[in-house]
């Protein structure tokens, strides 16, 4: 039988076991915890199987070919510029009146001197006839003076002899010859004013021909400027109602090309240079030009120097404004017994990054291949703008980076970085 003290001792609390128990509370913090992090880890890996996506994202560009002319020379520089005609004029007439007839519509073909549109003619015509009559006035009054000068010279060679018989007086001679030599002035200056009133009527038949307005050139109608019942002034004039050209007429024999090159690369270029345009209407269509000449100018603005540019070959495929590229060819024709000349590929500035390949730091790329960027050492050229010349390494089609990341190493997983 139990005792009062063997119960008690049963009832006491033992406090060494109790503090070697963990508390419920604790035991759950821990099991929180690592439940939180076996769901971050199985949303990581399912995002990667989701999206499909492992490695770095990168930017890719492909690697291009250098261009080169029809007989096989190398671009030494590309730019692009725009056709230009050299012959362009906005026809308009010399007086101002109001266009009575237009006889152009755009694209139509004319000739040197072919009647574009016409003027309406009264004030002209009226100042023609004004001076058709002031001439035949000034002609009438030279008529009559001649035949007074016809009759004061006889007169006076009839006294002449008289005064020298005494048969009339001294002073009636002279009067006689001072009327011929009156008369003589008077002719002369009916003879001026016949010849301004002739001059005036030149002047007056201008008139009426400044009226009709003529090509001064062979070429194609651009634009149609005026209407019939519209004022045209060769000047300005204030308002809206008041044109000042009939139209625009462009020699199409005279079409060429200005590109603005980079100052920093105008020493490539030279006179007579030979060169490819391509029009980026007809990519496929190369044609033969050559450098006329390089305007002795700079643009501050644009840090560029103009150059214009002749075109070979003469087409109706080619109009004013016509955006174009140009390659500016090596002058050095290959010949056929040497081999061809290695001229390399083009990729981006920033694709070009120094690496260490074994032990030693060289220029390199990134090619990507199924999803892997390996590292590839290569032959540097020249600069050509934003582009970079690689001679070796490299061949035209493949994909390298652009600015690769500097934690990209050998053989790393990649993917094309999409815009947002």
């Amino acid at each position: 039988m139990n005792t009062n003290a063997d119960l008690l001792k049963e009832l006491r609390i033992d406090r060494n076991a109790a503090a070697q128990e963990p508390g419920p509370s604790r035991r759950g913090l821990w099991i929180g915890i690592g439940v939180a992090l076996g769901l971050v880890a199985l949303g990581a890996i399912g995002w990667k199987l989701f999206s499909g996506e492992d490695g770095l994202p990168v930017k890719t560009a492909p690697v291009a070919a250098i261009a080169t002319g029809a007989s096989g020379s190398a671009s030494v520089l590309d730019a692009t510029g725009y056709v230009v005609p050299r012959r362009i004029a906005t026809v308009s007439a010399k007086v101002t009146g109001k266009v009575r007839e237009v006889l152009i519509e755009e694209g139509m073909r004319v000739e040197a001197g072919q009647v574009l549109a016409t003027l309406d003619p009264i004030d002209a015509d009226s100042a023609r006839a004004l001076a058709v009559s002031q001439l035949e006035a000034a002609r009438s009054q030279f008529g009559s003076v001649q035949a007074q000068l016809k009759e004061a010279e006889a007169n006076a060679n009839r006294l002449g002899q008289l005064v020298g018989q005494k048969l009339v007086s001294r002073q009636q001679y002279e009067q006689a010859i001072a009327a011929r030599d009156s008369l003589r002035a008077q002719l002369l200056t009916s003879q001026r004013t016949a010849q301004v009133a002739a001059d005036s009527l030149r002047i007056a038949d201008n008139g009426v021909d400044n009226t009709i307005v003529r090509a001064p050139f062979a070429g194609i109608i651009i634009a149609k400027s005026a209407q019939p019942g519209e004022i045209i002034s060769p000047a300005a004039a204030g308002g809206g109602f008041t044109r000042t050209g009939i139209g625009t007429i462009v020699d199409m024999d005279s079409l060429e090309v200005e590109v603005d090159v980079n100052e920093a690369y105008i020493g490539k270029v030279q006179p007579k240079m030979p060169v490819e345009a391509t029009l980026n209407a007809y990519p496929d269509w190369k044609i033969p030009a050559e450098v006329i000449a390089i305007i002795p100018t700079a643009d501050r603005s644009k840090a560029t120097v103009k150059v214009r540019i002749a075109l070979k070959q003469r087409d109706g495929r080619i109009v004013p404004d016509m955006g174009v590229r140009v390659s500016f060819l090596d002058n050095i024709k290959p010949t056929a017994t040497a081999a061809p000349k290695a001229i390399g590929v083009l990729v981006p500035n920033d694709a070009v990054t120094l690496r260490t390949v074994d032990g030693n730091e060289t220029d390199a790329v990134f090619v990507v291949d199924a999803g892997k960027a390996t590292l590839t050492p290569v032959k540097l050229g020249e600069i050509r703008g934003e582009q970079r010349v690689v001679l070796s390494g490299l061949v035209a089609g493949e994909t390298v980076i652009s600015a690769p990341p500097a934690e990209l190493k050998d053989g790393g997983a990649v993917f094309e970085k999409t815009e947002d």
